[in-house]
């Protein structure tokens, strides 16, 4: 991490030449543990400023592992966070297809070892235990598709809209994604409100462009840098949204559905 900044440190766009360096330095020490700084310093131009900034965070952050002085404590907030909805799935049990595969494969598995014996070579009987495996599960999933296919084609021909989407309308889908707690959801409707109105109703949807290429476009691109972190880090890096950077990002695209208001 260190190197990969050191390699940054005095560098600037357009000149790619330390970001490929920096890349290939974070990659050899860290693997693809670090998408969002590679990200960076993958686009043409580098984004050289985001890269030292995620670099340095993370640098503060190893300096400063985690610990704590009360254990007992510890492991109360973590049962606490551990009960939170979002978690429950970890504390069921298997559902029925996981079970009617897992006895699928036990069954596979009792007449592979009839077959080979118990004391032969594990590595044909694991083959072909693999492939049989992923043959039912394609099986169950093929099945599954299709008998739900003419129901999901139909429910989402209802909501699809004709047409492009102005907007406005990405505006009004975040805040009713906000009100009911989809802060995920509601980010990526102000970034398509944004988009919109920066590149035009069809960008969303038809843009071969990323978000970050298409907010780059704007004048105020450094002001926009809150609302297109937090999308990144969510629909990327799968990360929550939590309240208040979701209010920082509703008051970035704010401006810009202010610009609507007097046209509509």
């Amino acid at each position: 991490m260190q190197q990969a900044f050191d390699v940054i440190r005095d560098a600037k766009p357009p000149d790619p030449a330390p970001a490929v360096r920096a890349v290939t330095v974070l990659q050899s020490g860290t693997g693809g543990t670090q998408p969002e700084i590679i990200r960076d310093l993958l686009l043409r131009p580098p984004d050289y400023e985001a890269a030292r900034a995620r670099l340095q965070a993370l640098g503060a952050t190893l300096d400063q592992p985690a610990g704590t002085s009360d254990p007992a404590l510890a492991r109360s907030r973590l049962h606490d966070v551990m009960s939170q909805k979002r978690y429950a799935a970890l504390h069921q049990p298997p559902s029925p297809l996981e079970r009617a595969v897992q006895w699928v494969k036990d069954r596979i598995a009792d007449v592979l070892r009839r077959i080979f014996g118990a004391n032969s070579g594990p590595q044909i009987p694991n083959l072909v235990l693999y492939l049989i495996g992923a043959a039912v599960l394609v099986a169950v999933a093929a099945i599954i598709f299709w008998s739900t296919r003419g129901r999901f084609i139909e429910a989402a021909g209802a909501r699809r809209p004709a047409g492009p989407r102005p907007p406005a309308d990405y505006f009004d889908e975040a805040d009713k994604l906000a009100s009911r707690g989809d802060r995920v959801g509601a980010i990526r409707a102000l970034c398509a409100g944004v988009a919109a109105s920066l590149a035009g109703e069809r960008t969303w949807e038809g843009s071969p462009l990323t978000v970050r290429e298409i907010f780059q476009r704007a004048p105020d691109y450094p002001s926009l840098r809150p609302l297109l972190l937090p999308f990144e880090a969510a629909v990327y890096g799968g990360r929550d949204v939590d309240p208040a950077t979701y209010e920082r990002a509703a008051q970035v695209a704010a401006s810009y559905r202010q610009r609507l208001e007097p046209a509509a």
